[in-house]
């Protein structure tokens, strides 16, 4: 047994109420991540709950904690900025004074990390099944340090061509593609030195209410008037499917409202059209799923992590190669609406870009 100290805020007043030991660690995470939908994830409460959470705090404490802005994703208020401020030099002060009365400072011991010949640095475009398998496969965490950083499929690759990282994850369209080019992709890879290896096939298509109460089957739909669009961010490579599937069909970019407005994961979009932020987004069917909405599928697509050639034979990526190819990951991403396995852990050259 050890002995811990807590920290504990209360509101006093004509009673006292001792603070949702949820609300801390999700302004924290809101304050890192700059997006209620991404820090709901990070602390593993719905969105509704973190809504109603803050929605009460408010009221209670007269001062709002959260700002959020369609588009711009969430920010602290000055009051939450204040909270978290407290929160930390309170924080600094104990731990200061722990060692002197004999008591361990937490955290002071940090875990002992893997070894570099072990660590795999891979940016990536969003991707759920991506993002939960160092959760969902035991094996991998105990095997490699594996901590995706995500961004746009372009900026995955650029970091990728410039060495800032071993691995980059990105998506391309497959089957009928009309006008699609996978030029922006290539520009940043290198055929004679570089590799493909299959992660997943997945779906993406239009994001809605759940019911469909606006009775949407395509982006023509989504021009009448009164329904509002989230997008994805410039960039990614869901921005780039968006922006292909509305030129082919005519649509400008001013005739969907709500078109400049983005957000950078797949679930923010889903969250932003749970809460009636918006009539309608494009991202995964899983993302959908996960938040119980209606999907529209409109594109089928692959999943590739690119590789070096020469980097095939590191322990750390022979080690991922193996696991992409187990029974685990085929049941780890089967749990994922739209997302189909298979294939995955096979090494192709990039002329698999062109011939899917």
């Amino acid at each position: 047994m050890r002995l811990m100290p807590v920290l504990a805020w209360s509101l006093t007043g004509d009673s006292t109420e001792m603070l949702d030991d949820r609300l801390l660690p999700l302004l924290n995470a809101v304050a890192k991540s700059e997006s209620l939908a991404a820090a709901v994830v990070e602390c593993g409460i719905s969105y509704r709950a973190a809504w109603g959470l803050l929605r009460d705090y408010q009221a209670k404490i007269g001062e709002p904690l959260v700002l959020l802005e369609r588009g711009r994703g969430a920010t602290l208020a000055p009051f939450g900025e204040q909270l978290i401020l407290a929160q930390r030099t309170a924080t600094r002060r104990l731990e200061a004074i722990l060692p002197s009365l004999g008591i361990d400072v937490p955290g002071s011991k940090p875990a002992a990390r893997k070894p570099a010949a072990m660590r795999l640095r891979i940016a990536a475009s969003h991707d759920l099944a991506l993002a939960s398998l160092a959760t969902g496969i035991p094996q991998l965490a105990s095997a490699l340090d594996f901590e995706p950083s995500f961004m746009g499929s372009l900026f995955a690759l650029k970091e990728f061509a410039q060495g800032r990282a071993d691995i980059a994850g990105f998506h391309v369209p497959i089957g009928h593609r009309t006008g699609w080019d996978n030029a922006q992709f290539r520009r940043w890879l290198k055929a004679r030195t570089d590799k493909l290896i299959r992660f997943i096939d997945r779906d993406q298509g239009l994001i809605l209410p759940r019911g469909n109460p606006a009775r949407v089957k395509s982006f023509r739909d989504l021009t009448r008037t009164g329904l509002r669009f989230v997008n994805r961010q410039r960039g990614s490579g869901t921005r780039l499917l968006i922006d292909r599937i509305i030129a082919d069909a005519g649509i400008a970019p001013v005739d969907l409202s709500g078109y400049a407005s983005e957000e950078f994961t797949h679930a923010a979009v889903a969250a932003t059209v749970a809460s009636g932020g918006a009539d309608a987004g494009f991202g995964l069917r899983a993302a959908a799923a996960e938040y119980q909405l209606d999907f529209v599928p409109l594109v089928r697509e692959r999943y590739y992590l690119a590789v070096h050639a020469k980097d095939l034979q590191r322990p750390q990526v022979e080690k991922l190669i193996e696991l992409l190819r187990t029974p685990a990951f085929a049941q780890h991403v089967r749990r994922f609406a739209g997302c189909n396995p298979a294939e995955a852990g096979t090494v192709v050259s990039l002329d698999a870009l062109d011939n899917d």
